[in-house]
């Protein structure tokens, strides 16, 4: 038994990757999910739907690879990290749609968190900062506005999980209330130095314990799938909210090493090792995956909007058919002419976290044209992305000499060159860019004996392509005046 099946579930799709025991990939699905806005700033996703596109994908996977469920190893899980469901735990059903990590409905309970003083309590604790971003103020929302259910909450009869707990709850047939301390450190709820929830904390936002899942480490054996699901039953080895299971699949064992990942969102995290780095540049602490007993730690910048600006001008603005007609469009210009993009579309995080700042487009000319734009919103997503390096080396006290890139924008290498410009740094490309399921079939198969170790994973690891800086120095930093001139702008409306 030497494959493994990796359920990587996103915020655009629900995706199924089996690999073989050297990480090449055997065989993929993946099934797009239904994006639903009930309000400006609201994002939610059906919970039953993500289920079963999850479900559908991994049976499809297997079909693919043409390999019976007895020949995986095991299973590992992926998943959007901060995105709420609460449940009935003797239905199994959710009580509402799930609040996705993207959703602001809660900045008015993260206002009243920071008016009663709990900001440095929060950042102490947890890494984070107040917002609405994670997960804590989305549960006190919904056991708030869902009629009866902070009662049900407070009899036991209502489950809490991020994606990876809904997950492995259906997987196990009820079973399993679980998680691991990756998604667990980005509920606001959770001491990352002790490794539990917070008594404190679960108090200011009226969060009874009993709707958490049991915390454990990332590769465990956390249950078996129910055989009549994938036909035979499955250990599940491994879980990792998707960024850190991502820093896991670049081979980012050790302090210094640093990813970025270009998803809907652009997510930057640096491996510090054991200890706990406040972060002084507006950054995240965050807990690494953790593969055995010992607490591992990141600095992470997260970038809202990324890719997801990209299906912004194919669904909105209409300006591409396909997302992947970006690159040809933004290269038939030979430079954004002056054209800045901000994609503020809901608030901008790290290291501005600035809730209220909007989208703004600036520099326009009479000779702009949809080619500046769309070649300026690639560029959005390395000015963000550079700006976030720029703070982790500081918060470092060393400069960071290579970045690892994945996720599905990496593919273009346009924006990868520009990266790389920006940074004035190698960034390489992997072989395999599906790094956050191959994290988490990484993962289960260090609890299920495929690998022996974090350094027999280490010697798998090989680059695809390495981009190397072209543009000057003085250039770069010009540019990057131009980011944070347009950036000040949208912060003013």
């Amino acid at each position: 038994m030497s494959f493994l099946l990796a359920l990587d579930q996103g915020t655009s799709s629900s995706r199924s990757i089996v690999f073989d025991a050297a990480g090449r990939v055997v065989s993929m699905a993946q099934r797009e999910l239904r994006q639903i806005f009930p309000q400006p700033g609201w994002v939610e996703h059906d919970p039953v739907e993500i289920w079963r596109t999850q479900l559908a994908t991994a049976r499809e996977a297997l079909a693919e690879a043409h390999l019976a469920a007895g020949a995986i190893a095991g299973l590992g899980i992926a998943n959007q990290r901060e995105t709420t469901v609460i449940w009935d735990r003797a239905s199994g059903r959710p009580i509402h749609n799930a609040i996705v990590w993207q959703d602001r409905r809660t900045e008015p309970i993260c206002r009243e968190l920071r008016d009663a003083g709990l900001a440095a309590m929060v950042a102490e604790r947890t890494g984070l900062v107040i917002d609405a971003y994670f997960s804590g103020t989305k549960i006190r929302w919904l056991l708030d506005n869902v009629p009866g259910a902070r009662e049900a909450a407070r009899r036991g009869d209502l489950a809490f999980g991020t994606i990876d707990s809904w997950l492995a709850w259906q997987l196990t047939g009820g079973r399993r209330h679980v998680t691991d301390v990756s998604n667990a450190s980005r509920t606001m709820l959770y001491d990352i130095h002790r490794g539990q929830w917070d008594d404190e904390l679960l108090a200011a936002l009226d969060v009874p314990r009993s709707l958490l899942p049991e915390v454990l480490p990332s590769s465990h054996r956390f249950g078996d799938t129910d055989a009549a699901l994938l036909d035979a039953p499955l250990p599940i080895g491994g879980i990792a909210g998707d960024q850190q299971a991502a820093l896991f699949g670049q081979a980012c064992f050790e302090a210094g090493m640093a990813k970025n990942t270009y998803g809907t969102g652009c997510f930057m995290l640096m491996h510090t090792g054991s200890r706990f780095e406040p972060s002084r540049n507006g950054l995240l602490t965050t807990a690494a995956a953790q593969p055995g007993g010992a607490r591992q730690y990141a600095l992470e910048g997260s970038v809202f909007v990324a890719g997801a600006l990209v299906q912004w001008l194919r669904d909105g603005l209409h300006a591409i058919e396909r997302s992947s007609d970006v690159e040809a469009l933004a290269a038939s210009v030979p430079d954004a002419g002056g054209v800045v993009f901000v994609p503020a579309f809901t608030g901008l995080g790290a290291p501005y976290w600035q809730p209220d700042a909007r989208g703004t487009v600036t520099g326009l000319t009479r000779g702009s044209t949809v080619a500046h734009i769309a070649r300026a919103a690639l560029e959005s997503i390395a000015f963000q992305s550079a700006v976030l390096l720029g703070a982790m080396g500081r918060d470092a006290g060393q400069p960071i000499t290579e970045l690892r890139v994945d996720g599905g924008a990496c593919a273009n290498d346009l924006l990868m060159q520009f990266q790389a410009d920006l940074l004035g740094i190698p960034v390489v490309r992997p072989e395999v860019i599906e790094t956050t399921a191959l994290g988490a079939a990484s993962l289960a198969g260090l609890s299920c004996g495929v690998y022996r170790s974090t350094t027999e994973l280490s010697g798998q690891w090989r680059a695809e392509r390495t981009f190397v800086p072209t543009m000057s120095r003085e250039r770069a930093q010009q540019l990057m005046g131009g980011w944070e001139r347009a950036v000040r702008q949208a912060l003013a409306l």
